[in-house]
């Protein structure tokens, strides 16, 4: 490939649109690509512990069709986040646009095709984000994490192009066979609540591990969680001598996952794909108010290729610790699960993206 192309990716606010993007802007550097990253004020909050890249804060906003009123004051602000975006890129034209999906991604795409600058987008959830889907008619290429992705016309299928989940290479490479612990007797469970954690988890499965370790099932917690909840957990942890480690947000997720046989999370894409690559059997608990409960569909998926556990975070008091008593007594269900977890590989992931860039960037215009 060309040296010091310039490339421009366009993340919305959520840590599912951030870490994609962030392992794409990496990559792409590693491969003489000039990376630039544009998002808003909440996905900076993320992006800004990273030193590699620059990092542009543009603003962007939902769009809104509840009623007339609030579709024309939403339009009035997306028309000028878009007029913003365009002297942006005038004065720093890229040579091709990643769209991450989220909103924030939404101006500069369009900005994009205004000035003729090619853009991609990426989709990495099993039905197409809203940006995203508004964007169909302009890309140039949908990259997609699975075919069974839903919400495409068929009119636009012809863009659509299967790379695989964008994790970091670090998960990718990770063996699980050389940190095998479903063989021993302590259930090491990882809880995490997603890029913005997960209040509940902290409110609801303490008092679950409570039932189980007095149910005789050994344990050991290492739960992710938000900071001004650290104290009341470990309180309780240490109260009912509960063998526990928190943490707040990481990036580098790695290291735990070589300390556990299990893990409990929200249904993000990105983090189903890494537990899966990594071999880290897991309990699915989809977040009920995603976008078009975009999280069941994930771990709907996952389920039925036997990938996974589901269980639905209002069946959690009545179902987790049946779970976790079974998956006790039957550690083969875990060792079921690894082995269909070893024939799932986003390992092609980064080799697609060359071939795709290399067929863009040889395209005449």
């Amino acid at each position: 490939m060309n040296s010091k192309i310039k490339v421009l990716i366009a993340v919305g606010g959520t840590g599912g649109h951030v870490f994609p993007g962030y392992n794409l802007a990496k990559h792409l550097a590693n491969n003489d690509f000039s990376i630039e990253l544009v998002t808003d004020k909440r996905g900076f909050k993320y992006l800004s512990t990273f030193k590699y890249f620059k990092i542009s804060i543009l603003p962007s906003y939902t769009i809104s069709t509840n009623n007339y009123f609030t579709s024309i004051f939403s339009l009035t602000l997306i028309f000028f986040s878009v007029l913003r975006s365009l002297f942006y890129l005038i004065f720093n034209r890229p040579k091709i646009i990643f769209g991450m999906g989220g909103y924030a991604s939404f101006p500069i795409c369009i900005a994009a095709y205004i000035l003729r600058i090619k853009f991609i987008i990426y989709e990495n959830n099993l039905i197409i984000g809203k940006a995203n889907k508004y964007l169909l008619p302009f890309t140039e290429k949908v990259l997609v994490s699975n075919t069974e992705l839903t919400g495409i016309p068929n009119k636009f299928s012809h863009k659509i192009f299967k790379i695989g989940n964008i994790i970091k290479k670090e998960i990718i490479e990770f063996s699980k066979e050389k940190n095998e612990k479903t063989k021993t007797q302590v259930l090491s469970i990882l809880i995490l609540g997603g890029s913005q954690a997960a209040k509940i988890f902290a409110d609801i499965l303490p008092n679950i591990f409570l039932q189980s370790k007095l149910n005789g099932i050994k344990l050991k917690i290492f739960q992710h969680c938000l900071k001004d909840q650290n104290e009341k957990l470990a309180l309780f942890y240490q109260k009912n001598d509960i063998n526990y480690e928190i943490f707040n947000f990481s990036y580098n997720l790695v290291e735990y996952f070589s300390k556990v046989n299990l893990a409990i999370t929200r249904s993000g894409s990105s983090m189903l794909a890494e537990l899966s690559n990594a071999n880290i059997p897991f309990i699915s608990v989809p977040l009920p108010s995603s976008a078009d409960n975009h999280q069941f569909k994930n771990a709907e998926y996952y389920q039925r290729k036997n990938l996974s556990f589901l269980i639905e975070e209002k069946d959690l008091n009545n179902e987790l610790f049946k779970l976790l008593k079974e998956v006790n007594n039957n550690r083969s269900l875990l060792d079921t699960i690894i082995q269909n977890q070893r024939q799932y590989s986003d390992k092609n992931v980064y080799n697609n993206i060359n071939q795709l860039l290399k067929e863009i960037m040889n395209e005449k215009n």
